[in-house]
């Protein structure tokens, strides 16, 4: 078996795993995203939303890589952005502005990234790297005031990256996806298999126990 360290604190994403069989070791990543972001901007990394998110996986994995614990494992950083004209929209953090954002996306749909980077540190003295950003579009339904106000009232959309889940409560407000709904929920499994076979790694040795 490959152990299997996921840094990030997303309940989410760790569901995900969980539910396709692979139980991870969770850790804090402690970056500080908006700095990473400026920084990419600033050299030019960073000129749309589809590279933001590539290089906020890599700083998570990257921060939790010198951490003892890692050690012989494959580290997992992931970050997710949604882009609604022309917008990279992150985490609301705050119910005015879930709400006002949710008033913009009803009825109209935007293109959901996440960024993956895999690095393969079984051993730690020649740890390999491999990253992809995966992308899905989501259609929003066209809800009224009312349902917008319960919804953000519940407190799911004000952590979550665009202000929407699709495996809670937001999932019927959700018209249709188009793309793997994995993406959407912010880890996209088809796309963690792929980079598996880059760094040589059987994915099924992801799996914690087997499966059935």
């Amino acid at each position: 078996m490959t152990r299997v360290v996921l840094a990030s604190t997303s309940p989410a994403r760790l569901s995900l795993l969980r539910a396709g069989g692979i139980e991870p070791q969770t850790i804090a990543p402690l970056v500080d995203e908006d700095e990473v972001t400026a920084v990419g901007r600033a050299q030019g990394l960073i000129t749309n939303t589809s590279q933001m998110v590539g290089l906020l996986a890599r700083a998570k994995a990257e921060a939790v890589l010198h951490r003892p614990e890692v050690a012989g494992a494959v580290i997992i950083g992931c970050d997710s952005s949604l882009e609604f004209d022309g917008e990279s929209l992150g985490k609301p953090h705050l119910p005015e502005v879930a709400i006002d954002r949710w008033k913009k996306l009803r009825g109209k749909s935007g293109r959901l990234y996440s960024g993956h980077w895999v690095i393969d540190n079984r051993d730690p003295a020649n740890p390999i790297a491999v990253g992809s950003v995966s992308h899905a579009t989501v259609h929003f339904a066209n809800l009224s005031d009312a349902e917008i106000e319960a919804y953000v009232a519940t407190g799911e959309p004000l952590k979550v990256a665009g202000a929407f889940t699709i495996d809670g409560l937001g999932g019927a407000f959700i018209s249709r996806i188009e793309g793997d709904p994995h993406t959407v929920v912010g880890l996209s499994l088809p796309t963690l298999r792929e980079l598996m076979m880059e760094l040589g790694i059987e994915y099924p040795t992801l799996w914690s126990k087997p499966i059935g």
